[in-house]
């Protein structure tokens, strides 16, 4: 007997079960839908692989050793996972799962975009419980470990190969303050920008000590001023709101205060004047019929916002 079973193909336990089941090969052959010669060399592999002692043959068909009834029962057990998983590639209904389903968003975007995103997936996966909660530094190895469902974050952002990464949305950057601000008002010119009080928002995603906006304030000779950094949206609102503070940031904030506006930005590169948003899922579960469900319903729900208009 071939004691290494490595090679031995699953179709083979299946075709050792309908054997044992029929007690005729020809009977075997049309229940699997596959010729009487196929029957034959996979009878012969068992046989290869298990020893001569399988079956025995009858006129009018085959007797099945114990070893044989006890194979066919073990290979029940090991067929009836992969049938699950099958069924639930092929059978998944959206609108029974009742599973849960656990998002990780980047801060910003879940204070903008959380509420939308949230219904859209409700719509979408009606009976499912959700947890979405901001991406923290720990989520991407929560992510690998199958923890963490589906990802959205700015496609600046570096993942590894493991993740599955798609394009949804382009947001617009801007210069946003108060109104009547005294500087933004007649000018976006460096010399006077680049000291005015800055609002930045609180990110656990990276651990950097400057962004991108930092960067070209330091190239303009001086350390940036950061008047606030913050996790809560109201907070920084109520900064703009009242005081000369501002913020790179787009005109979704305006939807927060109706005292803020955009203003134009300095001259920078234009790479830099719009962030693209990604959403991502393990490059294992492209096919699996959950990821892409939700997919398709984030990618809706961008689909279907517009940028507020930027004054």
């Amino acid at each position: 007997m071939d004691k290494n079973l490595e090679g031995l193909d699953l179709n083979l336990l299946r075709l050792l079960k309908v054997v044992v089941e029929t007690r005729n090969t020809s009977v075997a052959a049309e229940k699997l839908g596959i010729s009487q010669t196929s029957v034959s060399r996979g009878m012969a592999k068992l046989r290869e692989t298990f020893g001569d002692q399988l079956f025995i043959r009858k006129a009018h068909g085959v007797e099945p050793s114990e070893l044989a009834e006890k194979l066919a029962e073990a290979a029940e057990h090991m067929l009836i996972p992969f049938t699950q998983v099958l069924e639930a590639y092929q059978e998944f209904n959206p609108e029974e799962y009742e599973g849960s389903v656990v998002i990780a968003v980047e801060l910003t975007l879940l204070d903008v975009f959380g509420r939308g995103l949230f219904q859209s997936l409700s719509k979408a996966l009606p009976k499912a419980k959700f947890k979405i909660t901001y991406w923290q530094q720990n989520s991407l190895q929560e992510l690998l470990d199958r923890e963490v469902d589906y990802m959205l974050h700015y496609t600046l952002f570096q993942l590894p190969q493991d993740i599955y990464v798609h394009h949804l949305s382009d947001i617009v950057v801007n210069l946003v303050a108060r109104k009547d601000h005294p500087i933004l008002s007649r000018t976006s010119d460096w010399d006077e920008v680049k000291t005015i009080p800055r609002v930045k928002y609180a990110s656990d995603s990276t651990i950097a000590k400057h962004d991108m906006y930092d960067e070209l304030i330091l190239a303009q000779g001086v350390e940036p001023n950061i008047a606030l950094i913050s996790h809560s949206v109201p907070v920084m609102v109520d900064k703009l709101v009242h005081s000369d503070a501002m913020a790179f940031s787009s005109s979704y904030l305006l939807m927060h205060d109706n005292r803020l506006t955009c203003y134009p930005l300095p001259k920078m590169p234009d790479r830099i004047k719009t962030v693209s948003v990604s959403g991502g899922y393990l490059q294992s579960k492209r096919g699996y019929p959950l990821n892409q469900h939700i997919h398709q319903a984030v990618q809706s729900f961008f689909n279907s916002i517009i940028q507020p208009s930027n004054q």
